[in-house]
């Protein structure tokens, strides 16, 4: 019944010298944090994983016999998960960054529930900070109303042929969001609730931090 979407073509350029996904939070790589929740799940019939061609062969390596299938990734992040796309083969599916080691079996859960009811939805958390918009000079415009300011995470998750027409129509664009994809198509996209504690290793900070709470 779903398919299941691992991004994981960065070249961590942000990071530093060696690919993020490959740290080690205790005994296991941050990818593998990101990925084993998942087979808890049975309705999860495939996992597919767009990756750097620089490092497929660890990653099968530390997922032997898993059953997970390898590909190269394209450019940005977008070409990675079309590319994943074309060949999903059930009706719906998630899309998840191998980035986000702390995700937790209750949000996949709640992600699995809710797009079956509402085709496309996002795990998403409340924004906390006071946001300003500010011009090019570095002067504050405005302070943005925060009450319906959510943050962005992953898992997303849609109806299939939902995610693969945007990603058709849109296929020369450059979004980070596959849940932007659709709203810019006019289609909707529903909030599931989140975790700050959900975090995407970006830096060596986010790293420390994620090893705290493992």
């Amino acid at each position: 019944m779903f398919s299941l979407i691992i991004t994981a073509g960065g070249t961590s350029s942000r990071y530093g010298n060696t690919n993020k996904l490959l740290e080690k939070i205790d005994s296991k790589t941050v990818i593998e944090h990101s990925v084993e929740p998942f087979f808890e799940f049975s309705e999860i019939k495939e996992i597919i994983v767009p990756t750097n061609i620089s490092i497929i062969g660890e990653l099968k390596n530390i997922f032997k016999n898993s059953g997970i299938i390898f590909i190269e990734g394209g450019k940005t992040r977008q070409e990675s998960v079309h590319k994943a796309l074309q060949i999903v083969k059930e009706k719906y599916v998630i899309i998840h960054d191998g980035a986000r080691p702390l995700i937790t079996k209750d949000i996949i859960m709640n992600v699995v529930t809710s797009v079956q009811k509402l085709d496309a939805v996002s795990v998403m958390t409340k924004t906390t900070d006071t946001i300003k918009e500010v011009d090019e000079s570095g002067k504050i415009i405005r302070t943005i109303e925060r009450s319906k300011l959510y943050n962005t995470q992953t898992p997303q998750a849609f109806k299939t042929d939902l995610i693969k027409k945007a990603h058709i129509v849109l296929k020369n664009e450059n979004y980070t969001d596959d849940a932007s994809m659709l709203e810019k198509l006019n289609i909707p996209v529903y909030i599931v609730e989140g975790s700050y504690k959900n975090i995407k290793i970006t830096s060596k900070s986010d790293l420390d931090f994620a090893k705290l709470y493992i």
